[in-house]
Protein backbone atom coordinates (compact mmCIF):
# COMPACT_ATOMS: atom_id res chain seq x y z
CA UNK A 1 0.00 0.00 0.00
CA UNK A 2 1.38 3.47 -0.69
CA UNK A 3 2.47 5.62 2.26
CA UNK A 4 0.35 8.33 0.96
CA UNK A 5 -2.89 6.34 0.30
CA UNK A 6 -6.38 7.93 1.25
CA UNK A 7 -6.64 7.19 5.09
CA UNK A 8 -10.40 7.27 6.29
CA UNK A 9 -11.59 5.65 9.50
CA UNK A 10 -12.29 2.36 8.02
CA UNK A 11 -8.59 2.14 7.07
CA UNK A 12 -7.63 2.00 10.38
CA UNK A 13 -6.58 -1.38 12.30
CA UNK A 14 -9.53 -2.47 14.71
CA UNK A 15 -8.17 -0.68 18.09
CA UNK A 16 -8.18 2.49 16.33
CA UNK A 17 -11.57 2.92 14.50
CA UNK A 18 -13.06 5.09 17.21
CA UNK A 19 -16.79 4.49 15.93
CA UNK A 20 -16.41 0.69 16.60
CA UNK A 21 -14.37 1.82 19.89
CA UNK A 22 -17.76 3.45 21.12
CA UNK A 23 -20.23 1.13 20.52
CA UNK A 24 -17.94 -1.33 22.09
CA UNK A 25 -16.98 0.47 25.29
CA UNK A 26 -18.84 3.28 25.07
CA UNK A 27 -18.18 7.26 24.37
CA UNK A 28 -16.03 8.09 27.95
CA UNK A 29 -13.70 5.15 26.73
CA UNK A 30 -12.39 7.41 23.89
CA UNK A 31 -10.34 10.19 24.07
CA UNK A 32 -11.02 13.72 23.35
CA UNK A 33 -8.71 12.92 19.39
CA UNK A 34 -11.02 9.90 19.29
CA UNK A 35 -14.18 11.56 19.70
CA UNK A 36 -13.60 14.53 17.48
CA UNK A 37 -12.34 12.22 14.18
CA UNK A 38 -15.83 10.83 14.94
CA UNK A 39 -16.79 14.30 13.75
CA UNK A 40 -14.16 14.62 11.21
CA UNK A 41 -15.50 11.23 9.58
CA UNK A 42 -12.13 10.94 7.22
CA UNK A 43 -9.01 12.10 7.22
CA UNK A 44 -6.27 12.97 3.98
CA UNK A 45 -4.36 11.30 1.89
CA UNK A 46 -1.47 12.58 4.51
CA UNK A 47 -3.30 11.14 7.95
CA UNK A 48 -6.07 9.33 9.44
CA UNK A 49 -9.37 11.69 10.83
CA UNK A 50 -7.38 10.45 14.57
CA UNK A 51 -3.91 12.00 13.76
CA UNK A 52 -5.66 15.26 11.96
CA UNK A 53 -7.83 15.51 15.08
CA UNK A 54 -5.06 14.71 17.10
CA UNK A 55 -3.15 18.07 15.05
CA UNK A 56 -5.94 20.32 16.03
CA UNK A 57 -5.73 19.88 19.84
CA UNK A 58 -2.10 20.41 19.47
CA UNK A 59 -2.29 23.52 18.37
CA UNK A 60 -4.43 24.70 21.38
CA UNK A 61 -1.68 22.00 23.53
CA UNK A 62 -4.80 19.96 23.81
CA UNK A 63 -6.81 22.38 26.22
CA UNK A 64 -10.37 21.55 25.09
CA UNK A 65 -11.59 25.05 26.55
CA UNK A 66 -9.63 26.59 23.69
CA UNK A 67 -10.49 24.20 21.03
CA UNK A 68 -14.06 25.11 21.62
CA UNK A 69 -13.15 28.81 20.50
CA UNK A 70 -11.92 27.74 17.43
CA UNK A 71 -14.30 29.35 14.89
CA UNK A 72 -14.95 27.90 11.59
CA UNK A 73 -12.19 30.01 10.04
CA UNK A 74 -9.59 28.23 12.14
CA UNK A 75 -11.11 25.34 11.52
CA UNK A 76 -10.87 25.38 8.10
CA UNK A 77 -7.05 26.24 7.97
CA UNK A 78 -6.10 22.76 8.71
CA UNK A 79 -4.69 20.62 5.95
CA UNK A 80 -7.51 18.34 5.49
CA UNK A 81 -10.36 20.20 7.28
CA UNK A 82 -12.54 21.65 4.66
CA UNK A 83 -15.54 23.91 4.67
CA UNK A 84 -17.45 21.09 5.67
CA UNK A 85 -15.57 19.09 8.30
CA UNK A 86 -15.35 22.47 10.01
CA UNK A 87 -19.20 23.09 10.24
CA UNK A 88 -19.80 19.90 11.62
CA UNK A 89 -16.92 20.34 14.40
CA UNK A 90 -18.25 24.05 14.77
CA UNK A 91 -21.66 22.65 14.93
CA UNK A 92 -21.04 19.98 17.79
CA UNK A 93 -19.24 22.58 19.97
CA UNK A 94 -22.64 24.70 19.72
CA UNK A 95 -24.28 21.99 20.84
CA UNK A 96 -22.30 21.55 23.68
CA UNK A 97 -22.50 25.47 24.41
CA UNK A 98 -26.08 25.00 24.16
CA UNK A 99 -26.25 22.01 26.84
CA UNK A 100 -24.64 23.88 29.46
CA UNK A 101 -26.56 26.74 29.48
CA UNK A 102 -29.57 24.53 29.38
CA UNK A 103 -28.52 22.57 32.25
CA UNK A 104 -27.09 26.02 34.16
CA UNK A 105 -30.98 27.51 33.71
CA UNK A 106 -32.37 24.85 35.71
CA UNK A 107 -30.62 25.49 38.37
CA UNK A 108 -29.42 29.50 38.51
CA UNK A 109 -30.97 31.74 40.34
CA UNK A 110 -29.84 35.41 40.19
CA UNK A 111 -29.18 36.55 43.57
CA UNK A 112 -26.56 39.42 42.35
CA UNK A 113 -23.95 40.65 39.50
CA UNK A 114 -21.71 37.63 40.86
CA UNK A 115 -23.70 35.16 39.86
CA UNK A 116 -24.54 36.70 36.57
CA UNK A 117 -20.64 37.23 35.68
CA UNK A 118 -20.23 33.38 36.73
CA UNK A 119 -23.34 32.46 34.16
CA UNK A 120 -22.95 34.42 31.68
CA UNK A 121 -18.89 34.87 31.50
CA UNK A 122 -18.01 31.96 29.24
CA UNK A 123 -20.06 33.28 26.18
CA UNK A 124 -18.97 36.67 26.37
CA UNK A 125 -15.49 36.74 28.48
CA UNK A 126 -12.69 35.58 25.86
CA UNK A 127 -14.31 37.50 22.51
CA UNK A 128 -12.64 39.39 20.41
CA UNK A 129 -15.68 41.56 19.66
CA UNK A 130 -18.65 42.99 21.28
CA UNK A 131 -21.82 41.17 21.64
CA UNK A 132 -24.58 42.23 24.47
CA UNK A 133 -26.56 39.36 25.93
CA UNK A 134 -29.86 39.11 27.76
CA UNK A 135 -30.83 37.09 30.76
CA UNK A 136 -34.70 36.59 30.99
CA UNK A 137 -35.75 36.22 34.60
CA UNK A 138 -39.38 34.70 36.28
CA UNK A 139 -40.70 35.47 39.54
CA UNK A 140 -38.03 34.04 41.41
CA UNK A 141 -35.33 35.42 39.60
CA UNK A 142 -34.33 31.96 37.93
CA UNK A 143 -33.32 32.49 34.29
CA UNK A 144 -36.47 31.28 31.87
CA UNK A 145 -34.13 32.55 28.69
CA UNK A 146 -30.75 33.97 27.23
CA UNK A 147 -30.62 35.43 24.04
CA UNK A 148 -27.61 37.43 22.22
CA UNK A 149 -29.84 40.44 21.07
CA UNK A 150 -26.81 42.27 19.20
CA UNK A 151 -23.42 41.52 18.01
CA UNK A 152 -20.66 44.47 16.73
CA UNK A 153 -17.32 45.59 16.32
CA UNK A 154 -14.22 46.05 18.28
CA UNK A 155 -15.82 48.87 20.90
CA UNK A 156 -19.04 48.80 20.14
CA UNK A 157 -22.33 47.03 19.70
CA UNK A 158 -25.94 48.60 18.39
CA UNK A 159 -28.66 47.20 20.50
CA UNK A 160 -32.70 47.88 20.05
CA UNK A 161 -34.58 48.14 23.37
CA UNK A 162 -37.83 47.09 21.30
CA UNK A 163 -36.34 43.67 20.21
CA UNK A 164 -35.15 43.00 23.65
CA UNK A 165 -39.05 44.24 24.83
CA UNK A 166 -40.48 41.33 22.26
CA UNK A 167 -38.15 38.56 23.77
CA UNK A 168 -39.36 39.46 27.14
CA UNK A 169 -42.74 39.14 26.18
CA UNK A 170 -42.26 36.18 24.17
CA UNK A 171 -40.55 34.49 27.23
CA UNK A 172 -42.95 35.72 29.48
CA UNK A 173 -40.32 37.13 31.91
CA UNK A 174 -40.76 39.35 34.91
CA UNK A 175 -37.64 41.04 34.78
CA UNK A 176 -34.15 41.05 32.50
CA UNK A 177 -30.37 42.00 33.01
CA UNK A 178 -28.43 42.92 30.44
CA UNK A 179 -24.86 41.79 29.63
CA UNK A 180 -22.22 42.95 27.26
CA UNK A 181 -18.28 42.61 26.77
CA UNK A 182 -15.03 45.07 26.59
CA UNK A 183 -12.61 43.52 24.75
CA UNK A 184 -10.06 45.96 25.58
CA UNK A 185 -10.42 44.92 28.92
CA UNK A 186 -11.25 48.12 30.53
CA UNK A 187 -14.17 47.81 32.86
CA UNK A 188 -15.23 51.69 32.96
CA UNK A 189 -18.77 51.95 30.85
CA UNK A 190 -18.66 54.42 28.12
CA UNK A 191 -21.15 57.29 27.67
CA UNK A 192 -23.16 54.80 24.94
CA UNK A 193 -23.28 52.60 27.71
CA UNK A 194 -24.82 54.51 30.12
CA UNK A 195 -27.34 55.28 27.26
CA UNK A 196 -28.75 51.93 26.61
CA UNK A 197 -28.95 51.27 29.95
CA UNK A 198 -31.01 54.11 30.51
CA UNK A 199 -33.19 53.15 27.49
CA UNK A 200 -34.13 49.47 28.68
CA UNK A 201 -34.68 50.46 32.17
CA UNK A 202 -37.11 53.15 30.60
CA UNK A 203 -38.69 50.40 28.30
CA UNK A 204 -38.77 48.07 31.44
CA UNK A 205 -41.16 50.24 33.78
CA UNK A 206 -43.20 50.18 30.67
CA UNK A 207 -43.75 47.00 30.33
CA UNK A 208 -43.75 46.54 34.19
CA UNK A 209 -40.35 43.94 33.44
CA UNK A 210 -37.79 45.94 35.16
CA UNK A 211 -34.18 46.01 33.90
CA UNK A 212 -32.14 44.50 37.25
CA UNK A 213 -28.68 45.46 36.30
CA UNK A 214 -26.19 45.92 33.30
CA UNK A 215 -23.04 44.11 33.59
CA UNK A 216 -20.02 45.05 31.32
CA UNK A 217 -17.50 41.48 31.14
CA UNK A 218 -14.05 41.40 30.64
CA UNK A 219 -11.76 38.35 30.77
CA UNK A 220 -11.15 38.46 34.43
CA UNK A 221 -13.98 40.61 35.72
CA UNK A 222 -16.98 42.83 35.80
CA UNK A 223 -18.81 45.93 36.00
CA UNK A 224 -22.21 46.23 37.54
CA UNK A 225 -24.49 49.66 36.84
CA UNK A 226 -26.79 48.66 39.68
CA UNK A 227 -23.65 48.04 42.31
CA UNK A 228 -23.01 51.39 41.20
CA UNK A 229 -26.15 52.75 41.38
CA UNK A 230 -26.29 53.63 37.84
CA UNK A 231 -29.92 51.90 37.05
CA UNK A 232 -32.92 54.50 36.97
CA UNK A 233 -35.55 53.38 39.14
Amino acid sequence: MHSEEYRSLKNLAPDDRPREKLWEKGSSALSDAELIAILIGSGSRKESAVDLSRRLLASVNNNLADFGKLGLAQLSQFYGMGAAKAAVVAAAIELGRRRRSAEAMVRINMQGARDVFEYIHKELGDLQHEEFWVLFLNRSNQVIGTRRVSEGGLHSTVVDPKKVLSLALELRACAFIAAHNHPSGTLSPSREDQLITNKLAAAGRMLDCPLLDHLIITTTGYFSFAEHNLIEV
